[in-house]
């Protein structure tokens, strides 16, 4: 398991190019703003669509939640993009013994408050406009794992162009307290969201 490094230097230059690059591909970057704490750790699932995706959870956490970022990557991906540590990265291997080391350092970080730990909850890349975000055990394991309170961040983006060359991206936040909503009720509170949000944007003229 690759875990998280601290680099001063390293970490300030790419979350400078990250800015640089979301302006430079996107005409507009919009979210809804929510309800929680700063002493609880955050536990944000995410609809995963793309290469974008992690980028922009990790801009939207600088300028707005403002916690400190982490974000769960398939160990493949890690081998080929190493400087993600430097953001807050950690690596699962699936289907290994190396699971379980994972899991538990995901938990762990849930229980400081200054966290945030980001999941894909499908476990891979699927279309952006798919209708059903089924989530993989390794998610409920955390969640089990998790021993302090903290609450739950619904995320669901969707990136469309409609009248400009650069596209936009549109991501739809929903909180929670974990203690509020059952582990057995998780999926189907965010396909309800993600659905919601779908319609929505749909919905949108331009």
């Amino acid at each position: 398991m690759i875990k998280p490094e601290s680099h001063f230097l390293i970490t300030r230059f790419f979350s400078i190019y990250i800015n640089w690059i979301l302006k430079r591909h996107f005409k507009r970057i919009e979210f809804n703003k929510v309800t929680f704490t700063d002493n609880e750790a955050i536990l944000l699932l995410s609809n995963h669509f793309s290469w974008w995706d992690g980028f922009l959870l990790y801009h939207l956490n600088k300028i707005y939640f403002k916690k400190k970022f982490h974000i769960m990557v398939l160990d493949q991906t890690m081998q080929k993009l190493s400087f993600l540590k430097y953001l807050g990265a950690f690596s699962v291997a699936k289907n290994s013994r190396q699971m379980l080391h994972t899991i538990d350092y995901a938990a762990s970080l849930l229980n400081h408050s200054d966290n945030m730990v980001v999941i894909f909850a499908q476990g891979k890349l699927y279309s952006n406009f798919v209708d059903v975000i089924k989530f993989e055990k390794g998610v409920f394991r955390i969640i089990n794992k998790a021993t302090s309170k903290f609450q739950y961040i619904f995320a669901a983006t969707f990136i469309e162009n409609f009248e400009g060359r650069k596209p936009g991206a549109y991501t739809y936040f929903k909180s929670y307290k974990s203690v509020d909503l059952p582990v057995t009720e998780l999926q189907a509170a965010y396909q309800q969201h993600y659905h919601e949000t779908k319609q929505y944007q749909t919905t949108i003229i331009v």
